[in-house]
């Protein structure tokens, strides 16, 4: 890995649940039960999701 990019991801369990909550740096948020699916969604941006409230 080169460099640091300054790129925040973050991924909560959601207690009581099979659940993962993930938010990208761009504020895009996430919901999946498959950790490889949260990170997929993840490191897809830009494309794959957009910011909450854009339809994506």
């Amino acid at each position: 890995m080169s460099g640091h990019t300054g790129e925040i991801y973050r991924v909560e369990w959601l207690p009581g649940t099979d659940v993962l909550h993930g938010t990208c740096h761009c504020g895009a948020e996430h919901t999946a039960e498959d950790p490889v699916a949260m990170w997929d969604w993840m490191l897809a941006h830009p494309q794959g999701h957009g910011l909450p409230g854009d339809g994506s």
